[in-house]
């Protein structure tokens, strides 16, 4: 094992991937059929859900993804902790597409061409000694892709662009929620791999600190408000927005009238690879809707490499420079089997991170009744703040309805009010459907006290129904680069 240091400067360029991309255009066509699907079994139930209006009836009339497959390029190699292989790289798509959407006030309108890019992450393990080898494989990207769609049909729209920006973001939200860390696509190539031993837990919380920005002025500002400005003298009021992953955005204060907003704000996001992207965009708050001044990005690596303090350049989402700039300080805690951190005053505030609790399912045992009718789910839920619900099981040929595989996580970060001497116990259900068949209370006191605070059993739920679980329980600890530990990759 390197220490952080010396894995995140010395690591070379990536290798070709043509055996890779070979392999693809075989599997081309089976890659389409399945794909185009999965396109319209999961995104046509997301247009219904997320999306206002007449946009609400937009479906899916025809998918193929074309004759042109991805193409891999970049592939770095290495060992992760737990004895697997970790895969690393660039995913590049430039699809001739044959797509129709239609919807109840649009007129029908075609995807002719997609581009899509994105670093890929993909962990091969447990490795074992039976072939195939390697227990399951799980695929996600490292930082929200980027995805271009080219429309035909688009002339007959009024306003194009909200057709655009709202199937972007459904399709966007799909992957996020999927395949973005921290979110997996697992697939398991061995049906009997332990889920508990596929799973890889995070490496830490990044504190973000967002300091001051600069240089912008009136650039960012519609016509109308420069007018505005010069006859008010208005300074524009700002705030800043950050994001890690497909973590959830936080935002800071807003700064009023000034084109040199010093915020000095600080929240934690749960890190799941050193590539992920740390990305500010700063917004100058007005009525109606908000003017965009600048977009900064730099990666948790960099940003650590740099000893903890970037100024950035500031660009608009198409990438022209804004001129201005904005100042970020980080800091780097890894997880740690301790609970110091639980009552450190360091870790105390609403946006500061003081651990982590994992919570992995990984099948229920035992449950009653006929195969027809059985729609089993597990529910885990923590004080009145946290539930989380597996997906729901049907009978299907191959697949054991009375004793379901789930092997889906959930992680709850931990604030201090969490964690106290009343924290709230966990509870572990399992339904039918709507309706609970049987549940148990598990205390929090049980997994602080369980060795190595990982807490694993087969908890019995009553009626015969048992549920493989495994709460894993971390705190956290400054982190020095010359001393945490990464994987190291295979020269």
């Amino acid at each position: 094992m390197a220490a952080i240091i010396d894995r995140l400067s010395s690591e070379g360029p990536g290798e070709s991937a043509g055996f890779l991309n070979d392999i693809v255009a075989q599997l081309w066509p089976n890659i389409d059929a399945a794909g185009s699907k999965m396109i319209k079994d999961i995104v046509d139930p997301m247009f219904k859900t997320m999306l206002p209006g007449p946009l609400a009836t937009l479906h899916f009339t025809h998918v193929e993804l074309g004759d042109v497959p991805f193409k891999f390029s970049d592939v770095r190699v290495t060992k992760t902790p737990l004895d697997g292989i970790k895969l690393d790289l660039q995913v590049n798509w430039a699809g001739k597409c044959d797509i129709e959407l239609d919807a109840d006030m649009f007129p029908k309108v075609g995807v002719k061409s997609v581009e899509l890019h994105g670093r890929l992450s993909v962990l091969l393990c447990p490795l074992t000694n039976v072939i195939p080898l390697i227990g399951a494989a799980q695929v996600a990207f490292v930082n929200p892709p980027e995805l271009k769609l080219d429309f035909t049909g688009a002339a007959n729209i009024a306003d194009f662009s909200v057709l655009d920006n709202a199937v972007r973001k459904v399709i966007l939200s799909v992957i996020n929620g999927m395949f973005t860390l921290p979110n997996r696509f697992l697939v398991k190539m061995d049906s009997n791999a332990d889920y508990f031993k596929t799973y890889h837990y995070p490496l830490g919380v990044v504190r973000v600190t967002v300091d001051k920005a600069w240089g912008f002025a009136e650039e960012a500002q519609s016509k109308a408000k420069k007018l505005l400005s010069k006859l008010t003298r208005a300074s524009p009021d700002c705030y800043a927005t950050v994001q890690v992953g497909a973590e959830e955005e936080w935002r800071t204060t807003t700064k009023n009238n000034t084109t040199t907003p010093a915020w000095g704000e600080t929240h934690d996001f749960v890190v799941s690879d050193f590539d992920q992207l740390i990305v500010a965009n700063v917004h100058d708050h007005d009525v109606g809707s908000d003017d965009h001044v600048g977009l900064a990005t730099v990666s948790v690596k960099d940003i650590l490499l740099a000893g903890g303090k970037k100024e950035l350049a500031m660009v608009y989402p198409g990438g022209e420079e804004t001129g201005g700039r904005i100042a970020l300080s980080a800091e780097f805690f890894e997880f740690a089997p301790e609970d110091s951190s639980f009552s450190a005053s360091s870790h105390k505030g609403d946006d500061k991170l003081c651990g982590v609790l994992s919570v992995l399912v990984a099948g229920a045992l035992g449950i009653k009744g006929p195969r027809e009718e059985l729609k089993p789910s597990i529910v885990v839920t923590w004080g009145d703040k946290h539930r989380f619900q597996t997906a729901v099981k049907a009978d299907a040929p191959g697949t054991d309805i009375n004793n379901p595989s789930f092997d889906q996580q959930f992680r709850i970060p931990l604030t201090s009010d969490l964690v106290g001497s009343s924290a709230a116990p966990l509870r572990i259900a399992c339904l039918n459907g709507e309706q609970e068949v049987g549940s148990v209370e598990i205390p929090f006191a049980d997994v602080l006290k369980a060795p190595e605070q990982v807490l694993q059993d087969q908890f019995d739920l009553g009626n015969g129904t048992k549920v493989r679980a495994c709460f894993t329980l971390r705190g956290v600890k400054a982190a020095k680069l010359s001393d945490t530990a990464l994987p190291t990759r295979e020269k």
